[in-house]
């Protein structure tokens, strides 16, 4: 088994507890980042209608669900809200919570999406479990609009300089494994969260991958000490 496909069994494996996994682990602050970005995103945008918003690594919907409800605040009408996840297990758990919501079981690299056929595409902790990522932020370029929005929530690789970062990694590599593996009954995928965070690129590498695939960056921000960065870019 390869390891993109490895990376999606294991996800098979937590599908019905990640959420609950999520909120421990964060103590709820995942939340948060994630209204923040849709926020941020639709200032941006600054259009009222929008023909369709892509979800990728979409896991058990929650992002969908953010992008809904914030545009409903917001009074902007959303036609098509897509979620995309090579995880069955995710998708069934995502179509349990959001049943109005379109899904595609189908990986980051390999879009199913005609181009130029979205106006926003969002990926919120899943471009560091997508091996081919390149390919990836290739694909999220062929499928957005001229003007569309990728949106990226993720955690970038620290460079561990002050105290809190020290305090960080000590959370993230000894207590949140044990949390995790307690909540999910799989440890070993808690243990495989600060790895890939270690293996994975700093803000400053992000945001020259994306400008190499012809984005424009809009905003860099960090959330809670650096623990979590919001990008967004848009396709000129």
């Amino acid at each position: 088994m390869d390891k993109q496909k490895r990376i999606v069994h294991m996800f098979d494996d937590i599908a019905k507890s990640y959420d609950l996994a999520n909120r421990v682990l964060s103590f709820g602050s995942d939340i948060a980042w994630r209204k923040r970005a849709c926020e941020m995103a639709y200032d941006l945008y600054d259009k009222k209608s929008i023909e369709s918003i892509v979800d990728v690594a979409c896991g058990t919907g929650d992002m969908l669900g953010f992008w809904q409800k914030i545009a409903a605040k917001k009074g902007i009408d959303v036609l098509d809200f897509i979620g995309v996840d090579p995880s069955r297990g995710m998708l069934e758990v995502a179509k349990e919570k959001f049943p109005h919501f379109r899904y595609l079981e189908a990986y980051a690299q390999e879009l199913p999406l005609e181009n130029a056929s979205a106006e926003f595409v969002s990926i919120t902790y899943g471009i560091r479990n997508v091996v081919e990522r390149q390919e990836a932020i290739e694909e999220f370029f062929r499928i957005l609009k001229p003007g569309g929005v990728l949106v990226i929530l993720e955690f970038t690789k620290r460079e561990k300089r002050t105290p809190m970062d020290a305090v960080v990694e000590l959370y993230m590599k000894k207590v949140l494994p044990r949390i995790g593996g307690l909540v999910s009954g799989n440890k070993e995928a808690y243990e495989y969260l600060p790895n890939s965070i270690d293996n994975f690129l700093t803000t400053e590498q992000l945001v020259r991958e994306l400008e190499s695939a012809g984005f424009t960056m809009r905003t860099v921000r960090s959330f809670s000490f650096g623990i979590s960065t919001l990008f967004i870019a848009q396709k000129p």
